[in-house]
């Protein structure tokens, strides 16, 4: 049950060093040997999140929304 609970919180995004607190381990790097073969890989997932962040519509003066990154 420890494990399958791991596998649920590291494929929902919680960080190895929030996991290790929740099992009550006292060293993040230990959760990462145990459970890093559940840790998503997923090089599209972090192109997704880089993209997110640079290019998220904001705000700018005069009420129009632009993209960042756009000139």
């Amino acid at each position: 049950m420890r494990h399958y609970y791991a596998s649920v919180m590291l494929h929902g995004g919680v960080s190895v060093k929030e996991l290790a607190e929740y099992l009550g381990h006292h060293d993040p790097a230990f959760t990462l040997r145990v459970y890093s073969h559940l840790v998503p890989a997923s090089h599209e997932r972090a192109r997704q999140v880089f993209d997110a962040h640079l290019f998220r519509p904001r705000a700018v003066a005069g009420g129009t929304v632009t993209e960042r990154g756009q000139l």
